[in-house]
């Protein structure tokens, strides 16, 4: 394989993802597609869309020429409107039709990772005309595929894969945004440190501090005298970091200790999905 060393653990993470995606819904009964995933407002049928429209942009397919319904009262914003598209357009698509679908783009997808050649740092496309790096395209790439992997686990009472490697890559994507939540979002004070202590199939203890001037940075070490330490196991850290459980829902997951209106806050802000 000709794939960059920095790319192959996202290339890996979305096969491994996108295998298990196909197991999962490969014998799925008519009904069961209609059934309500954790992602807001999207059934196992929209969600299997969602990551076959993703995947055929990766492919570089033009977008379907589509005209949404006026009565989704979910999609508000533009970035709503645009992943919408590929998922409205197979809503009338049968069982059948959904998972040969599937099954084509995942064979597309493999030979273009075999013969993919270019530089970590090559500027792709992205969403809404957006323009990133081909690695960076493939970490975001492989959390997503992964995340909706979970959606649907939910939704079918198939839990599993918690600690597989798309996990590992949602990981370190969800901790690249804990310091924009804590120090930005929440406003926690400056010259302070937040414990995250995470527990389960994959398990971290994290420090965001904040510094005089009010910016955040992410550090292994832990903190002496935190403001607030929280204490989760890690299922619950990603449905509340990608939006699919509210604080309230999860608060007796979640063990707070230290300043509760600072806490509130972190969680209040906590999604950091679109």
């Amino acid at each position: 394989m000709s794939l960059h060393p920095t790319l192959q653990p996202y290339a890996d993470a979305w096969t491994h993802s996108i295998e298990a995606i196909s197991e999962l819904v490969q014998h799925l009964v008519e009904a069961d597609w209609n059934r309500r995933t954790p992602c807001p407002a999207w059934s196992v049928r929209d969600v299997v869309s969602h990551v076959i429209g993703l995947d055929s942009e990766m492919l570089g397919d033009p977008r379907p020429i589509h005209t949404l319904p006026r009565d989704l009262f979910h999609v508000t914003t533009d970035h709503q409107r645009y992943m919408e598209m590929q998922v409205d357009v197979r809503r009338h698509h049968t069982a059948p039709e959904m998972t040969a679908e599937l099954e084509y783009m995942v064979i597309r997808r493999n030979r273009q990772l075999r013969n993919e050649s270019r530089d970590p740092g090559t500027k792709v496309r992205g969403p809404l005309g957006t323009e990133l790096t081909l690695e960076e395209s493939m970490r975001r790439h492989a959390f997503d595929v992964w995340v909706h992997e979970q959606d649907l686990r939910t939704a079918l009472g198939r839990p599993g894969n918690l600690d597989s490697p798309g996990a590992h890559v949602a990981r370190d994507v969800l901790l690249d945004a804990l310091p924009d939540v804590v120090a930005v979002k929440a406003q926690a004070p400056r010259s302070s440190a937040v414990v995250f202590d995470v527990h389960g199939p994959v398990e971290f203890l994290r420090t965001v501090r904040v510094d005089i001037q009010g910016r955040g940075t992410l550090e292994t070490v832990p903190a002496l005298g935190p403001a607030a330490t929280l204490s989760l196991d890690w299922e619950t850290y990603v449905r509340l970091a990608c939006g699919r459980v509210s604080p309230t829902a999860a608060g007796d997951r979640v063990k707070q200790e230290g300043d509760p209106d600072l806490t509130a806050a972190i969680l209040r802000h906590f999604a950091v999905t679109p």
